[in-house]
């Protein structure tokens, strides 16, 4: 007599279960995605950052698909990043100031900081912005050459 009631509740379960399941494309909006097959402009190009967001943004798009928490995606994009923020590094190194003067308050927090922070932060924020935007816009990845992201 009970198994009936038990067997309805479980079934229900189950039916809402899958519902979340579901994709709900309702909710996605492709027009905020990226396009890989634009051209970085004169000015991006000037910008010592513009390769660093480049690599955050392919790479965030190609690893946006996994399981994992967008903080963990982005954890791993930028470690596929790190040799080109290594490079961005590197030559700001070469233009620091004489006299040695790198700490600086930071103009988002206040606190004291350096560009090799400073470029950290940049990195980590992009691809935690371009993670989440991939997934809300359900888009496609970048096409992949050598199991690298094209264009990279």
């Amino acid at each position: 007599m009970i198994r009936k009631p038990v067997m309805a509740v479980l079934a229900l379960a189950t039916l809402g279960l899958a519902a979340c399941d579901r994709d709900h494309d309702a909710m996605a909006n492709p027009k905020i995605c990226a396009d890989f097959k634009a051209t970085p402009s004169a000015t991006a190009a000037a910008d010592p950052a513009t390769p660093v967001d480049e690599c955050a943004r392919r790479w965030a798009y190609s690893l946006a698909g996994a399981r994992d928490s967008a903080e963990v995606v982005a954890d791993a994009v930028v470690a596929a990043c790190a040799p080109v923020l290594s490079k961005w590094n590197q030559a700001s190194l070469g233009q620091a100031a004489p006299g040695g003067g790198e700490q600086a308050l930071s103009l988002t927090t206040g606190q004291p900081t350096n560009p090799l922070a400073e470029h950290s932060a940049f990195v980590q924020g992009r691809a935690l912005f371009y993670v989440v935007q991939a997934r809300a816009g359900r888009c496609k990845a970048p096409p992949v050459k050598n199991g690298v992201p094209d264009g990279l």
